[in-house]
């Protein structure tokens, strides 16, 4: 007899839970090894990094990509400039959402998911807004507090995308 905490681990049937299941078939298809953690959320990793995916299952669907990282002491400890970089970073990108959850930086991106979504994009595009958010938000914190969002221009301003004066 094999010892029963040798066997694998294997996810739960893709129709169990609907939106979970292609989730999971999106990362498996992208090479990635995706797990369930105890709150039933698919952990996996990008570029050494731990993201998450909780699927919320309803009258519409929703997709929330998120990642946690500690905030180091070389960081300013002041919380109120912590949470104005959040807020400057939230309002200055589409889709990422910036926290702080006792001394945790949070990075979420969320996502309404239709049957026709496109997962393998979405988590692609989502993971990596995270993480270049999670580096714009320490340059910001450790440099001049300014958020640069990709593309250029300031959050809001002129040259920012979708704005008069942008680049086409």
């Amino acid at each position: 007899m094999t010892d029963p905490s040798s066997l694998p681990n294997f996810p739960p049937p893709s129709d169990e839970r609907p939106l979970r299941g292609r989730v999971l078939d999106a990362l498996q298809d992208e090479g990635f090894r995706p797990d369930i953690d105890e709150d039933g959320d698919v952990s996996y990793k990008v570029q050494g990094q731990q993201l998450f995916v909780r699927c919320m299952e309803g009258d519409f669907d929703i997709m929330r990509v998120f990642g946690q990282w500690q905030i180091g002491e070389d960081v300013p400890q002041d919380l109120l400039t912590q949470l104005q970089t959040c807020n400057d970073l939230t309002l200055g990108l589409n889709i990422i959402k910036a926290g702080i959850a006792s001394g945790t930086l949070v990075m979420t991106g969320e996502h309404v998911v239709r049957p026709e979504t496109d997962i393998k994009a979405m988590l692609e595009v989502t993971s990596q807004l995270i993480l270049s958010a999670v580096q714009m938000w320490h340059q910001a914190i450790l440099g001049d507090g300014t958020i640069t969002p990709p593309g250029g221009g300031e959050p809001g301003g002129p040259g920012a995308p979708g704005e008069p004066g942008a680049p086409a």
